[in-house]
């Protein structure tokens, strides 16, 4: 498994020694239990999905500054790693609990706009998020993913950057990955070109990373 140069992570994302380890981390108050070491604090691939597509080397294309939409924010564990290194971040929750936590880990970071939506109804925060996003972010736990993405591919900007984590148990628990992901990635296809795709493990059983764009 090959580890990235720290060349190739975004502006605001290095890898650090936090805790006696190295491991990627990001500038800003801590959100979940993550050591600190000084203002950097680490970035658990294990918590989230696109701090495992970096440390697996995927190409994400993110640089640092990006206008993003976080689809699927839950509790902010990795948005706010976004909002720590990103420009504006519009971060879509659908569920009122983990909304209430992630509107603290908004109030240290004024570019974090936490937004309580459905991801599959991107008509009902059409008039918050501005358009030509350079990056969509999507961690969404549902049946029809391919569909959330397809449905959010209006704010993307021609030249965006989709990154979806495909978790193939919330599509249907009884067939094998492999065949969700292929259909997933068919479905996409309609409107999407798939630039790379890569399975998460070690860091997330049965989940696909893929990166795309318009």
């Amino acid at each position: 498994m090959g580890v990235r140069a720290m060349t190739d992570l975004p502006d605001g994302v290095e890898r650090r020694s936090v805790g006696g380890t190295e491991r990627l981390a990001t500038r800003g108050e801590p959100v979940y239990g993550e050591p600190t070491d000084g203002e950097w604090r680490a970035w658990n691939p294990d918590r989230s999905k696109l701090g495992a597509m970096l440390e697996l080397g995927m190409d994400t294309g993110l640089e640092g500054g990006e206008t993003a939409l976080y689809l699927g924010a839950a509790s902010g564990t990795t948005v706010s790693h976004v909002a720590d290194f990103a420009g504006p971040t519009y971060a879509v929750e659908f569920a009122a609990r983990p909304a209430r936590d992630l509107l603290e880990a908004a109030d240290s970071r004024p570019r974090l706009f936490p937004l309580l939506a459905d991801a599959r109804k991107p008509e009902t925060y059409a008039h918050v998020v501005e358009s030509d996003v350079d990056v969509v972010v999507q961690d969404v736990a549902t049946r029809g993913q391919a569909r959330v993405a397809l449905e959010n591919r209006r704010f993307l900007a021609d030249d965006g950057r989709l990154l979806l984590a495909v978790k193939a148990r919330s599509e249907d628990v009884t067939r094998d990955p492999e065949d969700v992901f292929a259909d997933v990635r068919e479905e996409l296809e309609s409107e999407y070109e798939i630039l790379e795709s890569e399975r998460l493990e070690p860091y997330h059983a049965d989940h696909l990373g893929i990166v795309a764009r318009p």
